[in-house]
């Protein structure tokens, strides 16, 4: 099973938040050393156009595929990064493999067990694509002009009664390479799903976002 972490050097919202050091070591080490524990994987990939991080990502233990400019654009997509990863490994000879799980080096409290949850979950259903979800009770609308138009209207008032909605978790992907091909995309027609808690679905996009996954891992650290 081939992991794949993508990991672009520019960032705008957070420059540079791929190696930031989190609690003393760079951000993507955490998503590097849970993929190398997962058991589901073999081979662990980060593809990346930056020096630094690809350096960082070898001394931490996972092979690194250099991405061409062309695909390290503001607009580039995640699946111009893996799609290019694939094609790399064929050119070298490699065995294409029957699944891509994808990890954004952005989520370092993903855990090695969510990862063979998901990989897991693909072979149990012959599944051409799993993603992770967030459940959410909240009182979800939308605006009509400044009228609030709740989604469910019949909703229990109490949080605790109603049933949840999800959200796409940016944790883990995995997908099967024939469908990545076919319609270069990481989701399938049908998608099936893995639940994790709020605190492994944390995603770091901007400083805030730092401060509460740092507030977290040491809590963790602590056995908070």
């Amino acid at each position: 099973m081939l992991a794949v972490i993508p990991a672009r050097a520019g960032s705008k919202g957070l420059p540079g938040k791929n190696i930031l050091p989190l609690l003393g070591k760079p951000l993507i080490a955490y998503t590097i050393e849970a993929a190398l524990a997962a058991h589901s994987l073999g081979r662990v990939i980060v593809s990346t156009d930056g020096d630094d991080i690809a350096n960082i990502a070898r001394s931490a233990g996972a092979d690194v595929i250099m991405r061409p400019a062309e695909f390290a654009t503001d607009t580039s997509t995640t699946e111009e990064a893996l799609l290019h990863v694939l094609d790399t490994l064929r050119a070298e000879g490699s065995p294409e493999p029957e699944f891509v799980v994808t990890l954004e080096p952005t989520s370092p409290l993903r855990t090695a067990a969510t990862i063979d949850r998901c990989v897991m979950k693909a072979r149990e259903h012959d599944a051409s694509s799993v993603m992770t979800v967030l459940p959410d009770t909240s009182n979800f609308g939308r605006l009509d002009g400044d009228l609030f138009v709740p989604l469910d209207p019949d909703a229990p008032r109490r949080r605790q009664l109603r049933p949840p909605l999800y959200a796409e978790a940016s944790v883990v992907w995995v997908t099967r390479t024939t469908t990545l091909r076919e319609r270069r995309s990481v989701l399938a027609e049908r998608i099936y799903a893995v639940t994790v808690d709020a605190t492994e679905a944390i995603d770091i996009n901007t400083g805030l976002d730092f401060a509460i996954a740092e507030s977290a891992l040491r809590d963790q650290q602590e056995g908070h």
